[in-house]
């Protein structure tokens, strides 16, 4: 079956059994403690936690994933950074019999799944709750009941695969609660037991003997086995003295990654030969003119694996929101696209065309059914991939000139070309892995805060000490003179963001901002086209504050403290203890303009001089881009 057809019968299925079916949220989390979706569990933990689902008691859907710490373990046959993970769940509603009953009749009956090939695991036990039997007896009698031997094993890791088809672990792998183990979970902390599945793609000849011993099993790194999806059963609450007892109301958590389930029901190991992937190699071996065998996927499996997954989950981001930067989910948009174009280059078969564009129209031809966005941001994906993709591609030779120079690769050369060619230090990391070396990140963020240092030094002398930061990613200047203009203009992007929210609300907030010494860029929730009268009306009001010309101060303070200031702040930025407070007025407390901020900033908001709007225009769905200079 291919992706849409799983994705369609599992929605389907779970909908004929009363599951409301929700939709995917996005990407960017509203929570504060993650920068992306990471998994379908986790817009649904309020109602694992107790609130009332507005859709009842029985949810289902299918929620895109992102997950930047699998970055590097894209490469191999079954990693990918963006998902799509099936889920259903179930707030006090039917349990352990319905759940595992439901799977193995959609997976086995309804997706085809081969039964000889399916094997499971089940929580064994720990000091403190009992072995998960009551799972093991629902898993064989549904094995007996399509002719298969579901003798129970009890120590997997020395009995091995005798016949069996399940498998008991311990809490390290069959145990979920958010503080992992029995041990570490704290008084009041909702936990339980898991049972997943697995499909058996049969002897890969990766199996270490010496390593793992004779037999191999469904945790064994060899890649013969792929878990296709997770039953977690929320099933007990910790005690103030450490014992467990029952949840007076027991939930229910599956998940199943859609591409493994795809992979499972082809009997296909390999993910990138698949529908959730094919169409987007065969794309890129057009371009890059490859033949048969030679310069082709099969020739280069890793290459194209990266290629196609990076320029995917590229797509998607940037359809989320994201903007390629030095901060946060920017950075991870920006480390995406420059390990694909550096992996474009890494043969000489390969051209230094750009290729991204071509690779976004075949990921949103594939996904325009399920997320319908993706077409009407068509030519925003495609413009902002191309220009971070020609950005790159223009330093690329040149880094990679500085690295053949080198025989040895160390922080300082990495912080080198992180900042002359824009190499990520991941990706120096990397270039130092093929070749046997090995960089810390350590000397690097020394090597990084030396500099920092000393152009701070440099800045104060000449500015007055305002302890500025020019390494956000949102300010650019290549002179003194740059760094002048480009201080007016972020002081009055602070301005601006406070008229924005006096004419419409406290609601708009900040969702981005360039600076460079010829305009402000900066990117507010909004859902509608600005009026030409409201534009005059947001640079009337902000070059009067100019024209008063108020003090502009900072103050360090405590982050919980900052908080209650009312000054601006990105919720999803992560803060240290204490904070700068920089803020347009005689005083906090009456001051026009307020907000955490590392600087620079004008002494007074006479210094700005004459601000102007130049454009307003959409930066995507619910989201306004303003363009503005001073004179």
């Amino acid at each position: 079956m291919t992706a849409n057809e799983i994705r369609t019968k599992y929605l389907e299925f779970l909908k004929e059994r009363g599951h409301t079916i929700v939709p995917s949220v996005s990407l960017l989390p509203d929570e504060h403690t993650v920068l992306f979706t990471i998994a379908g569990m986790q817009p649904m933990m309020p109602y694992l936690l107790g609130e009332t689902h507005p859709g009842g008691t029985r949810i289902a859907d299918s929620q895109q994933c992102f997950r930047s710490t699998d970055i590097e373990e894209v490469g191999d046959n079954r990693h990918t950074t963006f998902f799509e993970m099936l889920g259903n769940w179930s707030f006090g509603d039917y349990y352990k019999k319905e759940q595992i009953s439901w799977m193995f009749e959609l997976l086995i009956k309804e997706m085809g799944i081969n039964p000889q090939n399916f094997y499971v695991t089940v929580f064994g036990g720990s000091d403190q709750i009992a072995r998960d039997t009551e799972s093991v007896e629902i898993w064989k009698g549904l094995f007996a009941g399509v002719g298969i031997d579901a003798k129970d094993i009890d120590n997997a890791e020395s009995d091995g695969m005798q016949g069996g088809r399940i498998f008991y672990y311990g809490e390290k792998k069959n145990w979920w609660s958010r503080a992992g183990v029995p041990a570490n979970m704290p008084a009041g902390e909702p936990g339980g037991p898991d049972t997943e599945m697995f499909y058996d793609f049969g002897d890969t000849g990766q199996h270490d003997k010496a390593v793992f011993g004779d037999v191999c099993h469904v945790n064994c790194d060899c890649g013969r086995f792929m878990e296709i999806g997770n039953n977690v059963f929320m099933e007990y609450i910790k005690q103030e003295d450490g014992s467990f007892a029952s949840l007076p109301s027991k939930n229910v958590d599956f998940g199943g990654g859609l591409e493994r389930m795809v992979a499972a029901s082809q009997n296909q190991p390999d993910v990138f030969l698949t529908d959730s992937f094919e169409p987007i190699i065969k794309r890129l071996e057009e371009i890059f003119d490859a033949k048969e065998g030679l310069n082709d996927y099969k020739s280069e499996p890793r290459v194209y694996r990266i290629m196609s997954d990076h320029l995917k989950a590229a797509t998607m981001l940037i359809a989320a929101g994201v903007e390629p930067s030095n901060k946060a989910q920017g950075y991870y948009l920006r480390r995406l696209i420059r390990r694909a174009v550096r992996f474009s280059r890494i043969h000489p078969f390969m051209h230094a065309n750009t290729f991204g564009a071509e690779v976004v129209k075949v990921v949103i031809e594939m996904y325009k059914d399920q997320y319908p966005e993706l077409l009407e941001k068509k030519d925003h994906i495609c413009d902002v991939l191309t220009k971070e993709e020609t950005k790159f591609s223009t330093t690329l030779a040149q880094g990679l000139k500085e690295v053949n120079k080198n025989p040895i690769l160390d922080g300082d050369i990495a912080f080198k070309l992180y900042e002359s060619f824009g190499f990520p230090f991941e990706l120096t990391e990397e270039i130092a892995r093929e070749r046997g070396q090995n960089v810390e990140y350590g000397e690097f963020r020394k090597a990084f805060e030396k500099h920092q240092e000393i152009s701070r030094a440099g800045l104060e002398k000449k500015f007055g000490g305002h302890g500025l930061l020019l390494d956000t990613g949102e300010l650019k200047a290549g002179s003194e003179e740059e760094l002048k203009i480009v201080t007016r203009l972020h002081t009055a992007t602070h301005l601006m963001q406070q008229a924005l929210r006096d004419l419409f609300g406290p609601a708009v907030h900040q969702m981005g901002s360039d600076i460079t010494a010829e305009r402000t860029r900066f990117d507010f929730n909004f859902d509608r086209k600005l009026t030409d009268e409201e534009l005059r009306k947001i640079e009337s009001v902000v070059n009067e504050v100019i024209q008063k010309d108020l003090p502009m101060q900072m103050i360090v303070m405590p982050f919980e403290e900052a908080k209650h200031t009312g000054a601006l702040y990105f919720f999803k930025e992560k803060y240290p203890e204490s904070v700068n407070v920089y803020f347009a007025g005689n005083t906090l407390e009456d001051a026009y303009s307020k907000e955490f901020c590392g600087g620079p900033h004008v002494t007074h908001t006479g210094e700005i001089g004459v601000f102007k709007i130049n454009k307003e225009e959409s930066s995507g769905s619910g989201v306004r881009r303003i363009r503005a200079s001073v004179a």
